[in-house]
């Protein structure tokens, strides 16, 4: 194994281990984990395969879990704009199985937006956030981060 190959392993088993990388991310890292075997494999230049495998298995990693993401983003906005204050909807995601709940509060106004403070619960764990959302002129909620 290379050294860009045992770099990458090395990155991606810490972002998953310690939980800092979202789904995006972690689907990124494992793409160019498993690109960068397979391309130092099938190369003659076994470095060449891994940057070149990486760099695809990085780009696909990342397309399959960030739709993850949006597939939740949606349930949360959905949830926003059509669910009663302090009325949960719960959804279990089709691709990876976690189930979570939204719960909104009231909406109010500030800074002259729409805003709506949301719960959303991961289902599992029971772990929970608390995040404020805004609501853009074409109707679309927006988590602030």
């Amino acid at each position: 194994m290379n050294r860009f190959a045992i770099t990458t392993f090395l990155i991606v088993s810490l972002m998953t281990a310690t939980g800092c990388a979202n789904r995006a991310q972690q689907g990124a890292g494992i793409g160019a984990l498993a690109g960068s075997t397979i391309g130092a494999l099938t190369f003659k230049d076994k470095a060449l395969g891994a940057a070149v495998g990486a760099g695809v298995g990085m780009m696909m990693g990342y397309i399959v879990g960030n739709e993850w993401d949006k597939a939740d983003e949606q349930r949360v906005q959905q949830t926003l704009e059509h669910t009663r204050s302090d009325q949960t909807n719960t959804w279990t995601n089709p691709d990876t199985g976690n189930a979570y709940s939204a719960t909104p509060t009231p909406p109010y106004m500030q800074d002259n937006r729409l805003y709506r403070d949301v719960t959303i619960k991961d289902e599992k764990t029971g772990k929970s956030i608390v995040a404020k959302a805004w609501r853009d002129e074409n109707g679309v909620w927006h988590l602030k981060q």
